[in-house]
């Protein structure tokens, strides 16, 4: 049975000691979806929103927010990413869309070469995405939902490669 890492043998808080850890190519992918009206889904689309460019905002971010995971999450490593990578799709939709809804998705690829996964780095990237689009839009739709966030995969390390089974 795994055991949770970030908790030491009297209950406390720790961050882990990564310092024995081998330098491995890592690589994190996570999406995430944001579902709206559609008028305002289609200001986005069409670029008619008041705004400005949503998505173009909402992708620097989420790529500054990745960059910020470890200020951000407590006991996250500081890490030196080489690598975000952060994109949408429109009119994607989550497993358990809601009718009447038009979604984006958001996915965000982070990597490095180091001690310690990207996952949080690719998870926060995608919620402060989805949240800037959210932050930008409110004033056409305040009932806008954030769903579906999940890690797709992670590659590197002692525990290789994961994928998330559909």
């Amino acid at each position: 049975m795994a055991e949770f890492t970030h908790i030491d043998e009297h209950g406390d808080a720790r961050m882990v000691d990564v310092g024995e850890k081998a330098v491995t190519r890592r690589e994190a992918l996570a999406e995430g979806f944001i579902g709206m009206s559609r008028e305002c889904f289609s200001m986005i689309a069409e670029g008619r929103h008041k705004k400005g460019d949503v998505l173009g905002v909402a992708q620097v971010a989420g790529i500054m927010g990745a960059k910020q995971t470890s200020s951000l999450i407590p006991l996250c490593h500081l890490i030196n990413l080489t690598k975000v990578d952060l994109s949408f799709e429109m009119n994607a939709k989550p497993a358990a869309s809601r009718p009447g809804l038009a979604y984006i998705r958001a996915i965000c690829t982070a990597a490095c070469d180091g001690k310690t996964g990207v996952e949080m780095e690719a998870l926060t990237g995608v919620n402060i995405a989805l949240l800037t689009i959210y932050d930008m839009c409110k004033a056409v739709d305040r009932s806008m939902e954030i769903t579906a966030i999940s890690l797709l995969r992670k590659s590197g390390g002692k525990s290789g490669l994961y994928e998330r089974i559909r």
